[in-house]
């Protein structure tokens, strides 16, 4: 089982930790760096844990003595982030379609009816779909 814990101060951390691990728990990612203090409460709390992780930022400050000590005991202590910012609204799926599409011969119109994507947004995909041989041909038709 992963658990995620999110606190402003080590204090916080701490309580929360206490709430939220138990004998189930495997995975752990906390959002502050882990001292010595914090490791030890964790694997008192999850015996079980296999991986802490925490953010790629913090990573470089953990002391080598404690990744060293949690790789004796077997437990990985890894970097990890998270996604930032705006997520994409369409996938590569509906990318590939709209670009297919627009290269068999179809107008952006219909393009727009038949992926219920709006015409804007489809001469924006087209317009940005960088690095593809297709892509001139696909401005020249659709000035025309």
């Amino acid at each position: 089982m992963r658990v995620e814990v999110k606190a402003r101060n080590n204090g916080e951390l701490l309580r929360k930790l206490d709430k939220s691990l138990n004998e189930n728990v495997t995975e752990v990612y906390i959002n502050l760096r882990p001292t010595k203090e914090i490791v030890v409460h964790i694997l008192e709390r999850a015996p079980n844990v296999r991986r802490i992780s925490c953010p790629p930022s913090l990573y470089p400050k953990v002391s080598k003595r404690i990744i060293n000590a949690l790789s004796q005991l077997g437990v990985e202590l890894v970097p990890e982030s998270f996604p930032r910012g705006r997520p994409k609204k369409y996938d590569e799926e509906t990318l590939r379609k709209v670009v297919e599409m627009i290269e068999s011969g179809k107008g952006a119109k219909e393009v727009s009816e038949s992926l219920n994507i709006p015409l804007r947004t489809v001469y924006y995909i087209v317009k940005n779909f960088k690095g593809h041989s297709f892509e001139r041909r696909i401005l020249s038709r659709m000035k025309e």
